[in-house]
């Protein structure tokens, strides 16, 4: 075991030896308290445009990011505290074009946040981020969705992800019909109102964007990347 001190807190902790073999060179920085969560200083660009011929910045990590004994994977209870830039850095895999939108809340209402990225030919175009003090899951999830489209020329053709089955199936299957009642279900209201209305009707004019559904967690690099996103609109929020 080697003992750092944490940059943020001033903390002593331990890392194996083990991690430090495979990690030739690095030195770690943070506890983990404080491993990409409150106590360490992250950045991320904030509705502006990026342009698409800057190559992206990330903060070189170790792949897995390990400590101690243990490996962290999608899985883990700390899954929300990741930043996007360890995202870049840890994940490659999946779709390379589209805009990719992810929020919640935690707890669930309470504080929430929301995130959006625009890639091209696995290239950041954009990307959006924001937050509420008091919120739900799923008024994140659909204003990822309006923020995206908000940033959206009106002939742009593209596939806008979401992993809210919910917010999917609202705008490509039940909208058109709850809209031609009024608004209206035949039984029970329909939640968020709202934010429903203004999201169907802007992408009613954006008719090349096709929405589709997702699989959450799944190592899909600019799914994840989005979800990293909507917890740092999180914790502005907070």
């Amino acid at each position: 075991m080697a003992e750092y001190t944490c940059q943020s807190c001033q903390a002593t902790f331990l890392v194996g030896a083990d991690v430090l073999a495979r990690f030739p060179g690095w030195t770690p920085r943070f506890c983990m308290k404080h491993r990409g969560g409150k106590g360490s200083k992250v950045t991320s660009e904030s509705a502006a445009p990026r342009d698409p011929n800057q190559p992206v910045t990330i903060q070189r990590l170790p792949p897995g990011r390990a400590w101690g004994s243990k490996t962290f994977r999608s899985t883990d209870s700390d899954f929300d505290s990741r930043t996007p830039e360890e995202v870049l850095e840890r994940f490659s895999n999946g779709i390379t074009d589209g805009v990719f939108t992810d929020g919640g809340c935690t707890p669930n209402p309470g504080p929430g946040g929301w995130g959006a990225v625009y890639v091209q030919s696995n290239e950041i175009v954009w990307e959006l981020k924001g937050g509420e003090r008091l919120t739900t899951n799923n008024r994140m999830e659909m204003t990822a969705i309006l923020s995206a489209l908000a940033q959206l020329p009106s002939d742009a053709e593209v596939t806008l992800f979401s992993d809210s089955d919910l917010c999917v199936k609202t705008l490509t299957l039940w909208a058109k019909t709850w809209k031609s009642r009024g608004w209206k279900k035949k039984d029970g209201e329909i939640k968020n109102l709202d934010l429903v209305i203004d999201t169907y009707e802007l992408l009613c004019k954006h008719p090349k964007v096709k929405v589709q559904w997702i699989k959450a967690h799944n190592g899909q690099r600019w799914n994840e990347y989005a979800d990293a996103l909507a917890t740092a609109g999180m914790r502005q929020a907070r």
